[in-house]
């Protein structure tokens, strides 16, 4: 599930697996469904 937080006056959601945070609840829904809290992919 996405979790909604105010950060810099803005509403931002994080996904609750990995801690990402995306400016759109969508983008941070689809995330989600595909995260594997593990580090993203683009670290290694």
């Amino acid at each position: 599930m996405v979790e909604e937080t105010q950060r810099d006056d803005m509403t931002w959601y994080r996904c609750e697996k990995c801690g990402l945070m995306f400016d759109s609840e969508e983008d941070a829904t689809q995330h989600e469904g595909a995260c594997d809290a593990e580090d993203p992919s683009y670290l290694q």
